[in-house]
This record gives C-alpha cells, sequence and structure tokens, in this order.
C-alpha cells in the first residue's frame, strides 16, 4: 500500500514549484538534487523551510518539488508558498500559524513589462533639447 502524499503548487515571480510531501524522515528531493545543493545561499534555505519550523513539523514529511522558471530567490519563495498550502492539506490547524507568519500570501509582484520607444518598463532614452 502507498503511503499517502500531499500536493501543492506555489508561485512566485516567474516559479512555479509543485511539492510533494508525504511521512518520512525530512529527506528534500530538489529538481533531483538535494535542498542545499539546489537553494546554495543558507537565507535561500531557512525561507523555503520555513513553514516546517512554523509548524514543528521539521523531520517528519519527506519533501519532494519540481520547480520551474525564474531565479533562485523566486524559486526558494515558490517553494515556501508550496509547501506552506500542503502542510494545509495535512492539517487545517496550522492555518492560523502559517497565517500569522504570513506564508500563506502569494506575492504578487512581477516585473512589469518593457514598453516600445524606451529602453526599459519605465526608463526613458536621455532627453535632448538641441
Amino acid at each position: 500500500m502507498a503511503t499517502e502524499q500531499f500536493n501543492a503548487v506555489g508561485r512566485r515571480k516567474t516559479s512555479v514549484a509543485r511539492v510533494y510531501l508525504r511521512p518520512g524522515n525530512g529527506a528534500w528531493d530538489v529538481n533531483g538534487r538535494t535542498l542545499e545543493a539546489h537553494l546554495p545561499r543558507h537565507v535561500l534555505r531557512q525561507s523555503a523551510t520555513r513553514p516546517l519550523v512554523a509548524t514543528q513539523t521539521e523531520g517528519q514529511y519527506d519533501v519532494k518539488v519540481t520547480v520551474v522558471g525564474g531565479g533562485v530567490r523566486g524559486q526558494a519563495d515558490a517553494i515556501r508558498l508550496g509547501v506552506a498550502r500542503a502542510l494545509l492539506k495535512i492539517n487545517e490547524d496550522f492555518r492560523r500559524t502559517l497565517r500569522a507568519e504570513g506564508l500563506l500570501t502569494r506575492d504578487p509582484r512581477e516585473v512589469e513589462r518593457k514598453k516600445p520607444g524606451r529602453p526599459g518598463a519605465r526608463k526613458r532614452f536621455q532627453f535632448s533639447k538641441r
């Protein structure tokens, strides 16, 4: 019999993380690599594991993540949201804790598109009167 698995999707900027939690010993698998190999900076690893720390469930679940798009910061935050949403499916009582930590809010900020006739989204070329 297969063990129960809980999955959720987290997004941030252009990153999308599919997170799968199953009862285990706290092993992380991010795109076939360890968490340390995928997120080399300690701050990013801390961000990704924050939902587990907040709910005191570290080491109780194996986490498998498939993440695509964006950079390391966006991917770390997408993983964080995915883990938080998956924990909610496991136990709805975590909602108050996760909400207080701000872990269930999807950060809506995206890159503004580049406009025609300009070097960037808002920047203008240097003005010359003569």
